[in-house]
């Protein structure tokens, strides 16, 4: 079935409190999918984000951000007074400022947890119980983690004392003791975080609206996963990385990406039957309509850097479990509905595992124009797969044109059957028609390309830390009736979703 979305992540949406969250607007926001005739909002992972704030890099690979919780709501539910004085709206709201959003919103968190810890009622109290009981196999480590984390200044788990960064048994039983609280506390944020999350999910789906997410396919070398189950990775004695990923020198980056997150120790998992990974994909189907799991090729080999180096320039590629992990995973939990990303450099064996595991790959229109009859050129793609003109990291499209060469210019206006003195929205929209048009069952457009917007609205530019990553916001109102009347006839037009 041919069908159609839009790429925004929650962050993104506009709010009055510095980042978008899971109320309102972003409820307003599927209204205005359904309307345009949509049937999938991609947004990226929802983890809670650490430093660098990219949602690549979380300290979990089950929790969800705080951040995103949805401060009006925790005020409907009496968790919070609409008179607080650290209700202040924030002030620079076109673009996210994640340190400052974390001072303004945890003490609220807290405000929030003391009211429920004191006067919810009896059913509140046994839907938290539930909660915890039920996601103990992951809740309870990453619980004891940020509580730890918090007690040792935010400083890396790996550079903790000894008793906790070895996870001495005695020392974590009495830290868990002499600080229940602010453990629960954590798990509160996750509670509410879960609530909200899952009320908008069911209401988008109940105008139709898919929830595409996205899984990176490693962890953050700070997270509580490595930090409760080191076992699972390539580390030495003392629990530091030997190895780390990345990906090698290309024509984009001369140095290669240093990502720096640990290796998995494959061995192990294979030993242990992919038991983490299928609960990581069983947790992510529960979450999301569809996954994009990131770096699919990493899976059938990657690239793997000596620790200590300062660029990607020297590593190995070694063998992933390919379809061993795919076929433990389909055998565990039948067909779940997952999407590869398999950008980049790509080798036979890469293109026999995706054939083999079936799941959709992906045609980015940006890459299409360099001069040769591309793969990612419109006429060459196939059906089972997923059309953009470009993905969170990459430029906007109107960035991306006005960076090319004359002669790269001139073969995207013959490509698009476009004139020289196109306009800026005429050229863009043309891009987001031939999408539309491409045999691809899916197309997915950035918000930003809907809204014409040039680089300044960037996502992220990958291996660079700061200059305004993963920050973009769209203002109130963008997203109007000319655009949802636009987009939904490209939708009718190209058979991706009629009245």
């Amino acid at each position: 079935m041919r069908s159609c979305g839009v790429l925004m992540h929650i962050t993104s949406l506009p709010s009055p409190y510095g980042v978008g969250t899971l109320g309102k607007e972003a409820y307003k926001f599927a209204d205005l999918l359904a309307k345009a005739g949509q049937t999938y909002w991609q947004i990226l992972p929802v983890g809670p984000t650490g430093f660098g704030d990219s949602p690549y890099q979380s300290y979990s690979a089950f929790a969800g951000n705080p951040l995103l919780i949805d401060i009006p709501m925790l005020i409907d539910e009496g968790l919070l007074s609409a008179d607080d004085p650290d209700l202040a709206v924030m002030e620079g709201t076109h673009f996210a400022d994640f340190g400052q959003l974390l001072a303004f919103k945890k003490p609220l968190l807290a405000k929030a947890y003391d009211a429920f810890s004191h006067n919810a009622d009896d059913e509140a109290v046994y839907a938290f119980g539930k909660f915890c009981r039920k996601n103990a196999w992951w809740l309870d480590d990453y619980a004891l983690f940020m509580s730890l984390k918090t007690a040792f200044k935010q400083e890396m788990w790996t550079l903790w004392d000894d008793e906790y960064r070895l996870r001495d048994k005695k020392a974590l039983e009495k830290y868990s003791l002499e600080n229940s609280r602010d453990i629960e506390f954590w798990k509160f944020m996750q509670f509410k975080f879960f609530s909200q999350y899952k009320a908008l999910k069911k209401y988008a789906n109940k105008k139709g609206i898919l929830i595409y997410g996205d899984m990176p396919i490693y962890v953050s070398a700070d997270s509580s996963d490595i930090w409760a189950s080191p076992e699972m990775f390539m580390l030495d004695e003392d629990r530091k990385p030997t190895k780390v990923a990345g990906c090698p020198p290309d024509a984009f980056s001369p140095t290669g990406q240093l990502w720096g997150n640990p290796l998995y120790d494959w061995d192990h998992m294979e030993k242990h039957g992919y038991k983490w990974w299928i609960k990581r994909v069983r947790h992510s189907a529960k979450l999301f309509d569809l996954t994009r799991i990131d770096h699919f090729r990493g899976f059938e080999s990657f690239y793997a850097i000596p620790a200590e180096n300062d660029t990607a320039v020297e590593g190995e590629w070694l063998k992933g479990p390919s379809m061993k992990l795919f076929n433990a995973i389909k055998a565990e939990l039948g067909g779940v509905k997952l999407v590869a990303e398999d950008l980049g450099f790509l080798t036979d064996e890469v293109r026999e595992m995706l054939r083999a595991a079936g799941y959709p790959g992906m045609n980015v229109l940006e890459f299409a124009f360099g001069g040769d009859d591309s793969g990612y050129l419109p006429h060459n793609h196939g059906k089972n797969s997923v059309v953009y003109i470009g993905t969170h990291d990459n430029e906007t499209a109107l960035g991306w044109y006005w960076g090319l060469d004359k002669a790269g210019k001139k073969r995207v206006r013959r490509y698009l059957g476009l004139k020289k003195n196109v306009s800026e929205e005429e050229l863009v929209w043309e891009l987001i028609r031939t999408a539309y048009a491409c045999t691809d069952n899916i197309c997915i457009i950035q918000a930003q390309d809907i809204l014409c917007l040039g680089n300044e609205a960037r996502m992220n530019t990958p291996s660079t830390i700061g200059g305004g990553n993963w920050a973009w916001r769209m203002e109130k109102g963008a997203f109007d009736a000319k655009t949802v009347k636009r987009l939904k006839k490209l939708a009718k037009t190209y058979y991706r979703k009629g009245e």
